[in-house]
C-alpha cells in the first residue's frame, strides 16, 4: 500500500515536513517515491509556509494511496487558498 504523508526535516526546534509519497512499511523520513510538496508549520513574514502540488495528489489517490489524516488537513487548506 502506498501513503501520502509528512516526512520531518529541519533542525531540532525548527521543524520542516516534506509531503511525499512512500510505500506504508518504509520508515517516516525513509525512501520515498515522489515528493508532492512541504509543510513549514514555522515560517515567517512572507515565508511561504504550505506548498502542494495538487495535481499530483489527484493521480497518487487515484492509483490508490491513502492520505494522513495531516496531510489530508494540510490538502483542505491548500485547495482553499488555491480557490
Amino acid at each position: 500500500m502506498v501513503v501520502i504523508r509528512l516526512a520531518r526535516g529541519g533542525s531540532k526546534k525548527r521543524p520542516f515536513y516534506s509531503i511525499v509519497v512512500a510505500p506504508k512499511q518504509e520508515r517516516r523520513d525513509g525512501r520515498f517515491i515522489e515528493r508532492v510538496g512541504f509543510y513549514n508549520p514555522v515560517a515567517s513574514g512572507n515565508a511561504e509556509s504550505l506548498r502542494v502540488a495538487l495535481d499530483r495528489v489527484a493521480h497518487w489517490t487515484g492509483v490508490g494511496a491513502q492520505l494522513s489524516p495531516t496531510v489530508e488537513r494540510l490538502v483542505k487548506q491548500a485547495q482553499k487558498a488555491a480557490a
